[in-house]
């Protein structure tokens, strides 16, 4: 297991290149090196997924399912722009994960608000659905390493498994919250340390690298909405009161800042390919 940042979670395992599916050509992977820049992005990536969400319900006047419908467009055009990308781009990625943050945050409020299904429902739903995909492309692949997402297959299921991390991400954490009324901050730590929790389970008890970083990252769905809603709800609601439109152009900021960074110097490509002029 490799990684820039020490202490990282990754999903790894041995691979060859003659495992690659018959008919499908071999391509760079698509998919950064998981290092610590790709936590901070992913995290403040669920963040803005929760204010944006909220700001754009409350500012456009679409209703929560027009706005669902118009940022599932948006998401299906960066998609199709990441699937023709033949290398990982920082821009089209993470892009692509910012929008299935919102997104996926859309589709539980839809479920809860417009329809009425209960938390519990819809935490169990995604959680089979996930599972779902992950038996489906480990049968077909017979990896879930995201170190070799270099087929269009391949790609596919790793873009549905996220979308759903996303919807089971909010769903449970809206459900946590509900429950136990910990309050914002409270529950950010709490979930916070449920990641510190999975990271000691791999590095000194051995859990599997690929369970790892997959619980890890559903995790880090209600970690980045709980910091979100902290920051923008008002204070009389357990929040500090700087507002969707505030937290959401902050954040957004940040996430410019470090994906021009990783852009420029490479530092969340595997080194084999740092070194090696890449097309597409």
């Amino acid at each position: 297991m490799t990684t820039d940042i020490p202490g990282a979670i990754e999903a790894h395992e041995p691979y060859s290149p003659a495992a690659a599916p018959t008919g499908h050509r071999l391509r760079w992977n698509k998919v950064p090196e998981v290092t610590m820049y790709f936590w901070v992005i992913k995290v403040l990536c669920t963040t803005v997924g929760e204010t944006a969400a909220d700001l754009l319900n409350e500012k456009l006047g679409l209703g929560l399912t027009g706005v669902s419908l118009l940022m599932s467009l948006l998401l299906v055009a960066v998609l199709v722009a990441q699937f023709r990308t033949a290398a990982y781009r920082p821009g089209i990625y993470w892009l692509a994960v910012a929008l299935i943050s919102i997104v996926g945050t859309l589709i539980s409020d839809n479920l809860t608000d417009n329809l009425g299904v209960p938390l519990e429902t819809s935490t169990a739903v995604f959680a089979v659905a996930l599972v779902v995909v992950f038996v489906a492309w480990y049968r077909r692949e017979r990896t879930l390493s995201i170190h070799h997402v270099d087929t269009m297959r391949r790609e596919s299921f790793y873009w549905l498994a996220v979308l759903f991390t996303f919807a089971l991400g909010t769903a449970a954490g809206d459900l946590v919250a509900e429950r136990m009324d910990l309050g914002y901050w409270i529950s950010a730590g709490l979930f916070a340390l449920a990641i510190a929790a999975v990271a000691v389970a791999h590095f000194a008890l051995g859990l599997n690298a690929v369970w790892s970083f997959w619980i890890a990252y559903i995790l880090t769905r209600p970690l980045g909405a709980s910091i979100g809603d902290y920051l923008s709800q008002p204070t009389a609601d357990g929040g500090i009161g700087l507002g969707t439109v505030i937290t959401s152009v902050l954040f957004l900021a940040v996430i410019l800042g470090l994906v021009v960074f990783l852009a420029v110097t490479r530092r969340d490509v595997a080194e084999r390919e740092r070194l090696t002029p890449q097309a597409g």
